[in-house]
Formats: C-alpha cells, structure tokens, sequence
C-alpha cells in the first residue's frame, strides 16, 4: 500500500508504523494510504484496537511535509478518506486508538495524536504546533486543543509555536504516561492486549457518545441514550454481549465477549 507504513496484526491488535525518514513527515500520498489503512481497520470485525508509532527513535510524526508542499503538494489537497494522516476526519470508527509517540511530535503529527484515544509518550518526547512560523495554521489543533487542555496553554501553543517536553504535556493532561523509550511499545501492547479483551460493542457506545456530545448538550445527548438514538448504543442494548456482562457478573466470571 505504501513504502512508508508498516502495518502488524496481531490478534485483534493492528500496529500502524509511520516510515518516512528523516522526519516521518507526511505528504499526500501517504496520507491516503493512511486513510485506507485505517478505513480497513474500522471495517474489520477482527481488528479491535490500533498503535499508531513512527519509525526511528527521534520523529513520531513532523506533520505535513512542507518539501513535498514547495514541490507541488496542495496544502488543501486530497488527503485521502480521513482526511490528514487518516484519523482526524474518518467518520463512525469506533475502535480505541493508541498513539505511542516515540519522539518529536509536532504539527500535523501532533494532530494525529490528538485524533486518538489514549497517548503514550517516552521520555524524550517533545510536542509544537510551529505551523505559526511558517505562514498556515494547525486547523485540526485549533480546534481540538482548547477543548483537551487549559484554554491558555493551548493558545500559547498556537500563537507561539513553542515546544513542551513530554512532562509538561502530561502535566496538562493530553499525555496518559511518560515511559522510557525502551518501555514505549512494551507499554502500548500491553494497553492493547488489555483493551482488546475488553467489550468492544461497550466500546463502540462510548466512542459514539463522546464524540457526538462534543457538539450537543449534556440533556440533548443524555436523551439520544436512553431513547437508543446512537446506534451503537441500540445495538449494545440488543445484543449477546450485553446479557454475557449481566449473566457472567451474576456467575462470578469473566464475561467472554463476542462482538455480537
């Protein structure tokens, strides 16, 4: 699909690898192999959860390549279904998502990163929105970032373009742990495992809610739940899965979850 993603399945864990040295950076055509790779992982009942990782010890991710934008690339081009690097755009995925950001994350990467669920970050990692600099603005992040961390940390962020280390990030809550870099992947396998045993229709309810109630009121949301106007919600409430969690709770067991 592209020479500069690698992809591993693992069970019910897809590993997603951003390959493109130096600096990961991302231009359109492998945004659009992004954008399908994840496509394929929403649509696949097997697949449970994803890490997204770069390649290298240095990049996560640099954000948009701006050679491949002075050669040609449009800054308002086709990035594929998705939209940027596949995530922040690709509508009803309601898998969880880990980032394991295994060093400099900046820009569109750091976009990326916000587009998933829980992020994991080594000890060296750095984070910037420097599209300030050069002249465009971090569209997704402007409108992600307040929302996810004190509105003035995010707005110095933004009209500065200065960086934060990876304990100040965690300090303002966008980063879930701090790790040795040896630990990072270890760490965000682990995590998977763990979510992957978990009840994906449970899964997909939560994704669903949280990410429509963004947008409506908390009574507004609150009663498209309890009148099952999610659909992820009404199928969770039909379903095998939610009888195994009443029965195995009642049985003192571990639920055996089947996704149906």
């Amino acid at each position: 699909m592209s020479d500069h993603i690698r992809t591993r399945q693992d069970g019910g864990v897809l590993e997603v690898v951003i390959d493109r040295p130096k600096a990961n950076a991302i231009d359109l055509a492998t945004s659009r192999a992004l954008g399908l790779i994840f496509r394929d992982f929403r649509d696949d009942p097997a697949l449970r959860v994803a890490i997204v990782s770069g390649a290298g010890e240095k990049f996560f991710c640099a954000g948009w390549d701006l050679k491949a934008a002075a050669s040609g690339d449009a800054v308002d081009g086709d990035y594929g279904v998705g939209g940027f690097g596949g995530l922040q755009e690709l509508r009803d995925l309601n898998k969880p998502v880990i980032s394991a950001i295994n060093g400099i994350c900046c820009g569109g990467g750091l976009e990326i990163a916000l587009s998933t669920d829980l992020i994991l970050a080594a000890e060296h990692a750095t984070f910037a929105l420097p599209e300030i600099r050069s002249g465009t603005v971090a569209d997704a992040a402007s409108i992600k970032l307040p929302k996810r961390i004190p509105y003035h940390i995010a707005m110095d962020m933004l009209l500065t373009g200065r960086w934060l280390d990876v304990h100040e990030a965690h300090r303002w809550g966008f980063v879930n742990e701090v790790l040795p870099a040896e630990r990072l992947m270890e760490r965000a396998w682990e995590l998977a495992r763990l979510l992957e045993s978990g009840p994906p229709l449970v899964y997909a309810a939560i994704k669903e809610i949280v990410r429509e109630a963004e947008g409506s009121t908390f009574q507004t949301a609150m009663n498209k739940v309890t009148k099952r106007q999610f659909a992820t919600v009404d199928r969770l409430y039909s379903s095998e899965d939610q009888l195994e969690g009443a029965r195995a709770f009642a049985e003192k067991r571990s639920p055996i979850w089947k996704g149906k």
